[in-house]
């Protein structure tokens, strides 16, 4: 299915929503991610806020609900109450009729093994299966007790928030570092080990987890939509325009193995449109999370943002931020030479064959990836400690302004899919 490249050039006209109405997360909020922002935003026009949970997994491994101390925390995180039946995803952890699961099997393979495992798919189809009919069941109760709250004339805006999806075994760090982070003999290059059992393995559950659970969310709440207006936002990533060389470009970080279950994120969304539902996948600009950690590089994206903020206009809020990054970074090191450093890098010829978003996603080269590790290093060691970096700043920018973005723009918006850009994003944080 081809998607239709749809920029958010202006920013969106104010949202309806106000006090009474209701927001839903569809997720869990783990630290600081994009999906605090459009909280943020919900808690400001004062909407009823619910939250789900992934819920947690016992000794036994068994899925279980939160623990009054656990759902007292989380709730206090979400400012919100919260329904505390699991919503984890996947099929990773389910039992196979021989009772075992992949996340056990996987135990027996040593890392540098990894091309000997072989897909059963009879086993997969089992687990898959048991996986998604968990998910739906709890999906459709999650959906009953939302029904529940909500009273006539109210507005909801469903947040899905699920990604990631990588099997639970220790099998896949060492692999995974050698895709993202190896240099030199250590160097995996990521086509061929998507290309394997268990990289097919690794795609199947990215598309349960990251995009599957976007439509089950549609469907279960289904009933919802014939008593209420509703509208459903979910988070993508299909690249993002930064300025290089004073240009908004698009680029993208490589290699960005979840980016066909963002496609296929994308297509639920298309799909809810031609049935009238009001669903949009919103692409926001890299940030640096703790979930990006594995992704060594791809916070390079995210300093072009000072640039962004210069070249749209001029404002208190964005004085603030550039002066908490100038006091981040090495006395003797400026702005200007930071910005030099990352568009040096994203500008440079072996990053061509990667520019054209219609082969989005792309597959990593080891002179790709050694020139994007070499120069996220130099980036990081003009702060004056790795611990605290220019990107921390930055990135609580972007997902503060992508959230009342799509906070905003989520009611009246016309297209299943729409990117977030920097010029944007900027033009957001002005008027912050």
């Amino acid at each position: 299915m081809a998607i239709k490249y749809h920029a958010m050039r202006e920013l969106p006209k104010k949202s309806p929503y106000t006090k009474g109405d209701v927001f839903v997360l569809i997720g869990e909020l783990f630290g600081r991610g994009y999906a605090n922002g459009i909280v943020d935003e919900a808690k400001k026009a004062g909407m009823t806020i619910i939250g789900t949970t992934v819920g947690r997994r016992d000794s036994d491994n068994n899925l279980r609900p939160l623990t009054p101390e656990e759902l007292a925390e989380a709730e206090t995180t979400l400012g919100g109450k919260i329904i505390n039946i699991p919503l984890e995803a996947g099929f990773d952890m389910e039992l196979a009729d021989d009772g075992i699961s992949f996340s056990e099997l996987l135990k027996g393979i040593k890392p540098d093994a990894w091309e000997s495992f072989s897909l059963d798919n009879k086993r997969l189809e089992q687990v898959r299966e048991k996986g998604k009919a968990r998910f739906l069941k709890n999906m459709e109760t999650v959906a009953a007790e939302i029904r529940k709250m909500l009273t006539p004339d109210v507005k909801i805006l469903f947040a899905h928030a699920m990604a990631g999806g990588i099997p639970r075994a220790r099998l896949f760090m060492p692999i995974l570092n050698r895709v993202f982070k190896g240099t030199g003999d250590k160097h995996l290059a990521s086509k061929p080990f998507w290309d394997s059992d268990l990289g097919k393995l690794c795609k199947i559950s990215f598309d349960d987890v990251s995009a599957d659970t976007f439509k089950h969310l549609l469907d279960a709440t289904k009933e919802i939509r014939s008593t209420h207006q509703a509208r459903y936002t979910a988070y993508g990533y299909h690249g993002c325009e930064v300025l290089i060389n004073g240009a908004y470009t698009w680029q993208s970080y490589t290699p960005y193995l979840q980016g066909w279950a963002k496609i296929r994120l994308e297509e639920h969304a298309i799909n809810a449109r031609k049935d009238g539902v009001i669903a949009t996948v919103y692409n926001c600009p890299e940030i640096q999370t703790n979930s990006s950690a594995l992704f060594m590089g791809v916070e390079i994206s995210l300093y072009p943002l000072l640039a962004a903020l210069a070249k749209e206009g001029d404002s208190g809020a964005a004085d603030e931020i550039m002066t908490e990054c100038k006091s981040l970074l090495k006395d003797e090191v400026t702005t200007e030479q930071l910005l030099e450093t990352a568009d040096r890098y994203l500008s440079s010829p072996l990053l061509k064959p990667f520019s054209n978003l219609q082969d989005w996603p792309h597959h990593s080269t080891k002179e790709e990836m050694e020139l994007m590790l070499k120069s996220s290093a130099e980036l990081i060691e003009m702060n004056k400690t790795s611990k605290e970096i220019v990107c921390t700043p930055l990135s609580r920018a972007v997902f503060q302004a992508t959230g009342k973005l799509i906070f905003h723009d989520s009611w009246s918006s016309e297209e299943p899919v729409t990117w977030l850009n920097h010029d944007v994003v900027a033009k957001q944080i002005h008027i912050a």
